[in-house]
């Protein structure tokens, strides 16, 4: 069984809408833009869409963190009506236009191949299997119209009071793009005529980010993210490259592993009451960070692990026991895929 704890530095977070669109009835919108957000060759393709909301209940009522649902076109290969596809939001609550009319969101292409057995048939035979609703955003003009539901989401936000913490993001993949909106609205702030901007202020709190990829060609808003590292002496922008050695010639690493080699930089932030932590991503970045923080004994406050496994030393945790057994508190937050 596991203990109740109160839990130091838990933060407020704001009221939120959820749920002003439903998937069986969805809202019209129109994208207005629609761009690579790789650097160079990648083996992935990922792009940066924006989607204009004017008219729909969901406009200005979306905050960074949150997410949306798409409603593709067609059928599935069974035939069945396509269901509603849930995507981060990539923008800070007030949008890309600064008035909460457009937000963007960071879909990647899938193809992959499953066996599937056809009507009549008795054996699977391979078949190539395209991302119904990612590559259908991917393919969108500008102009083109969306279906789309929500917002969804109230617990992965900033708080309401951003001064009163520290933020460590973890990010891999198109886990990025609600950190993209947070990274926004913590330091660089609405655009001259946003209703934000008068009570907006910028945050000068300590914010450490470690971004993961296979490769440095598929960081996400690489250049816009360390431009805002440039800009901002309280962010530090941490690249994390899983199949590339590392300037010093060590090798590839994980994410955890990363904050594990560097815990030395990251320990007092750990320990620190103010902290929250912030992951999304890749499932096996949070199995890997849970291990991590028991085994070094920073687990208080960020995690309620319960009694069945708390004499197991903590690299010795199965997946399975870590999903069953481990709960992440208020003060660690996760999405993750």
């Amino acid at each position: 069984m596991s203990t109740t704890l109160e839990i130091v530095g838990e933060p407020t977070l704001p009221e939120v809408k959820m749920h002003l669109v439903a998937p069986n009835a969805p809202a019209t919108a129109r994208v207005t833009a629609n761009e690579l957000c790789i650097k160079g060759r990648s083996s992935s393709y990922v792009r940066h869409v924006s989607i204009d909301l004017a008219g729909t209940p969901m406009a200005g009522q979306f905050h960074a963190g949150q997410s949306f649902g798409v409603v593709p076109p067609g059928n599935d290969h069974q035939g069945r009506p396509n269901k509603v596809r849930l995507y981060s939001i990539a923008s800070p609550t007030w949008g890309e236009d600064g008035h909460g009319q457009i937000f963007a969101t960071t879909p990647k292409r899938l193809i992959s191949e499953e066996m599937i057995t056809k009507p009549g048939e008795t054996q699977a035979h391979p078949q190539l299997i395209l991302g119904a609703c990612s590559n259908y955003l991917c393919d969108l003009k500008p102009g083109d119209t969306v279906q789309v539901t929500g917002p969804s989401g109230k617990r992965f936000l900033l708080p309401t009071d951003p001064s009163k913490h520290d933020y460590l993001f973890l990010a891999t993949g198109t886990g990025i793009a609600p950190f993209r909106g947070m990274l926004q609205e913590l330091l660089a702030g609405p655009p001259a005529g946003s209703p934000w901007q008068k009570s907006w202020s910028r945050c000068g709190s300590r914010i450490e980010l470690l971004m993961g990829a296979p490769y440095n060609t598929d960081l996400l808003y690489d250049q816009e993210i360390q431009d805002m590292a440039k800009a901002h002496t309280n962010f530090k922008y941490h690249p994390v490259i899983s199949r590339e050695r590392r300037a010093d010639g060590g090798k590839g690493e994980y994410v955890h592993q990363y904050l594990e080699r560097q815990l030395d930089t990251f320990k007092d932030m750990l320990q620190n009451p103010r902290t929250l932590i912030y992951v999304c991503g890749l499932a096996g970045m949070q199995i890997g960070l849970f291990r991590l923080l028991a085994a070094k004994g920073l687990a208080a406050n960020y995690l309620t692990i319960d009694e069945t496994i708390r004499d197991i030393p903590a690299e010795k945790w199965t997946e399975e026991e870590i999903k069953r057994r481990v709960r992440h508190t208020h003060r660690c937050m996760i999405e993750v895929y």
